[in-house]
């Protein structure tokens, strides 16, 4: 009987919030050698705007914090899969070390204990990573909240007519550009606010009516 398979049952629980987050990270762009010239753009359209939502939450003070927190929270969660997993992992060296004394009965039983641990485990480690990604949105989502008027509200002062989203414009004048306006606006209005992990396995359950009772004739 080999033990090895809930080390690696643990580890893959642990590992499996290692990627949660990373959505929301910011990829570092890749260093150019040769850069490309700059380019000469012809004059602003008037009445065209370019905003780049994902540039103005990455860019804004709110958003840098809730990247900050996020991350906080992964590591929380990280270290409490860890600890469960070290358990899981020094309980299997333990029962593998004494496999030739312990009867073949109380070898199979330990073992079957230990394997349900590591299921759970791997369990938890799902719904942890489910959590993480629910939390990110809402808080996302909060952000988006405040910064729509803060669009609106740039784009009647900036006299728009038609606002693009700056991810489907290949090149377009910076002078269009409203992004930086969006951040500074919502810099002041919001910089951070408080939210923790989502749990799911506290979520309310649903009410259950009563069964109607029905009454007999006399």
């Amino acid at each position: 009987m080999n033990f090895k398979t809930f080390a690696v049952a643990g580890c893959a629980a642990a590992a499996a919030l290692a990627v949660a987050g990373q959505s929301f990270a910011q990829t570092p762009p890749v260093a150019q050698t040769n850069a490309p010239p700059p380019v000469t753009h012809g004059p602003a359209v008037p009445g065209v705007c370019i905003l780049s939502v994902q540039g103005a939450i990455a860019g804004s003070s709110v958003g840098k914090y809730v990247d900050t927190r996020m991350q906080q929270i992964i590591q929380q969660v990280n270290a409490e899969l860890n600890g469960e997993r070290t358990a899981i992992e020094n309980e299997s060296k333990t029962l593998e070390s004494q496999r030739a004394t312990l009867d073949r009965t109380t070898l199979e039983q330990r073992a079957s204990a230990l394997q349900v641990r590591a299921n759970a485990l791997q369990r938890k480690a799902a719904q942890r990573e489910r959590e993480v990604q629910v939390t990110e949105q809402k808080a996302l989502g909060r952000v988006g909240q405040e910064m729509e008027p803060l669009i609106r509200q740039v784009y009647e002062q900036r006299q728009c007519s038609v606002l693009l989203n700056r991810e489907a414009v290949v090149i377009g004048n910076p002078a269009m550009d409203i992004t930086a306006g969006v951040v500074t606006a919502l810099n002041a209005k919001i910089t951070q606010f408080a939210f923790d992990r989502e749990r799911l396995d506290q979520q309310p359950a649903p009410a259950q009516t009563a069964p109607a009772q029905t009454q007999q004739r006399r």
